[in-house]
């Protein structure tokens, strides 16, 4: 990442000019705080340059992208898996701003300075972080999975550290970016028995008597004996043996291709055959017909609360969760699977996930408030000469630039400029005042503004 540097000129760029004085490339602060972040190279991610990851990661870091390598997440925050550290500028012999440094890790520097979380924040959850912020790439399916909730996931951190490194929940939500689908919750009974009488390869799996079950549950029936039925089921196929699953997929796979001859297939059948060349003779893909197939626009955004079963198909998002990493697997993923730990921990809620538009805010930022204290997140679409204001809030934020550049003010008469790949720490209580320079894009995440609300 270049280090830009004024005396007394107004240039911002070599093309953009304004009157403002001596703006600077993050000159150290203590209230704001440039960071360099770190990126996961899971083997789903979009390769090279084709990645928005890769793209943020090479201009947040200053890294150069492998061509053949995924870049699948790019991680904002304090988990340990993959910190982000504070950015320090450095001075040559004149005394001109030179050079960038790694210091201490974002999670150190606020154990440190805890008042950046504001006084409400450090009380519910200590000196650290409540949300991590991601941008994800997906090329190919992610596993199919689940968060547990606290109890769970202090259980599973007790017994597997190794596997569930952490002892926290982890709601998330997703905010497309590009067209984005995902496999998200099951789908509704009706549509169960619809699939029970068309994908004759389940029902050879789980036997006749659970699948008679299903087909003659009524409207009187109870939520709780609906529940049940669709657990025992679920449970049977992703419990079969894996000769069982190769014999029934293999049969699936001829079948729907024949059957492709003739009619048109389903979005869901195709989507399924798409999946069996990414993961061959895996529970996943025979499993993908008991989920609800979503499709995000960008813009649109849907979340996922503990105990949900979901997996990323494909696209690129903007990912917001609390501070966590624990996910217990169990389809389409050649990582470690705990299927029995999956199946006993979901809730069979059987909803469609509902689909975030985003509150406008003004007329330039959206905000996206999922059903969780720990996060928020607001989109800011910014065009050229434009300027728009970030309230102080009593919580800490994240701000991630993702296309363009601009003008902030914060705490000081001085701009600083922005630049798509910067990521910023904002402490609590600072408000921003930013100005477009070229049609500039970013996300803001933060601790849920209904957090602070007077209960």
């Amino acid at each position: 990442m270049e280090v830009l540097e004024y005396d007394t000129t107004t240039i911002l760029t070599p093309n953009i000019t304004t009157t403002i004085a001596t703006p600077m490339k993050h000159h150290h602060r203590e209230n704001v705080q440039w960071l360099r972040c770190s990126v996961q190279n899971y083997d789903w991610g979009q390769k090279g340059r084709d990645s928005h990851v890769a793209k943020l990661f090479g201009l947040n870091s200053d890294s150069p992208i492998d061509p053949d390598k995924p870049y699948a997440e790019f991680w904002m925050g304090t988990h340990e898996s993959g910190s982000s550290f504070l950015v320090c500028n450095g001075e040559d012999s004149n005394g001109h701003l030179s050079f960038e440094s790694e210091s201490e890790s974002l999670k150190s520097w606020i154990s440190k300075n805890p008042n950046v979380l504001g006084e409400k924040v450090v009380q519910k959850w200590g000196s650290d972080l409540p949300f991590l912020f991601k941008v994800l790439s997906v090329g190919k399916a992610l596993s199919i999975q689940a968060h547990p909730d606290k109890e769970l996931a202090k259980a599973l951190h007790k017994l597997l550290p190794s596997l569930y490194k952490d002892d926290n929940h982890k709601p998330e939500m997703a905010l497309a970016i590009t067209q984005f689908e995902a496999l998200c919750g099951f789908i509704s009974i009706q549509e169960l028995k619809s699939v029970l009488q068309n994908v004759p390869e389940i029902v050879e799996v789980v036997g006749i008597s659970d699948a008679k079950r299903i087909l003659e549950i009524s409207d009187q029936d109870g939520e709780e004996k609906v529940k049940s039925s669709l657990r025992s089921t679920f449970t049977k196929l992703m419990s079969a043996s894996k000769d069982m699953i190769v014999k029934v997929t293999s049969k699936m796979i001829n079948r729907l291709h024949s059957e492709s001859q003739v009619r048109q297939l389903t979005d869901k059948e195709r989507l399924v055959l798409e999946l069996e060349k990414q993961y061959p003779s895996d529970v996943g893909v025979i499993t993908a017909f008991f989920f609800n197939y979503v499709k995000l626009n960008p813009g649109e955004a849907l979340y996922l609360g503990a105990n949900e079963p979901h997996a990323y198909l494909f696209g690129e998002c903007i990912e917001c969760m609390a501070t966590s990493d624990n996910v217990v697997r169990a389809g389409l993923t050649p990582k470690h699977m705990d299927v029995n730990t999956l199946c006993s921990m979901l809730t069979y809620k059987q909803d469609f996930p509902e689909i975030l538009q985003g509150i406008p805010i003004n007329p330039h930022v959206r905000r996206y408030l999922p059903p969780f204290d720990e996060f928020e997140v607001d989109y800011c679409n910014l065009p050229e000469q434009e300027s728009t204001v970030f309230p102080a809030v009593p919580g800490p934020s994240i701000l991630l630039v993702t296309l363009g550049e601009g003008i902030m003010y914060s705490n000081s008469p001085r701009g600083d400029v922005i630049i798509e790949g910067d990521v910023l720490f904002i402490p609590a209580n600072t408000e921003l005042n930013i100005t477009s320079a070229s049609g500039l894009q970013l996300y803001r995440a933060g601790v849920n503004s209904g957090f602070f609300q007077p209960s």
